[in-house]
């Protein structure tokens, strides 16, 4: 019979390995990468919406004026946020042509972080992303 003391390290061992063995994915604010000072309006199409944590990230595909396409990564909020407000993973199937407000990376990649998104027949859905700083 194994005594309890032993058992308990085992446990505990165990509980540690399980924990350093997960992926680790960091949370940041909105601030440490996005800013206030660069709004953005985007007009495209959908590419495909990740449903992963603790962010969702919509790619959409952006033909500028001179017929060059950006392809934009705009982040939301977590897939249990998006399913609280009535998402699921058909909501924004590829191809549908969306228009996105939001504030762009500090770092001007081509990334956003979202208000919202307005859809051709005009109904607006969140994405469930963090507002700016005195929103």
């Amino acid at each position: 019979m194994i005594s309890s003391k032993i058992a308990g390290v085992a446990t505990a061992t165990a509980v540690a390995l399980l924990a350093v063995s997960l992926p680790v994915s960091a949370h940041h604010s909105f601030a440490a990468e996005f800013s206030r000072d660069r709004p953005v309006t985007l007009e495209g199409e959908v590419l495909m919406m990740e449903w992963v944590n603790p962010h969702s990230w919509l790619h959409i595909n952006v033909t500028k004026e001179d017929g060059t396409v950006e392809t934009w990564k705009i982040e939301g909020g977590s897939p249990s946020v998006l399913m609280r407000q009535g998402w699921d993973r058909n909501s924004l199937p590829a191809g549908t042509r969306v228009r996105v407000e939001g504030f762009g990376a500090k770092d001007g990649s081509f990334r956003a972080q979202s208000r919202g998104i307005e859809f051709p027949d005009g109904r607006i859905l969140s994405l469930g992303g963090t507002r700016a700083p005195d929103e």
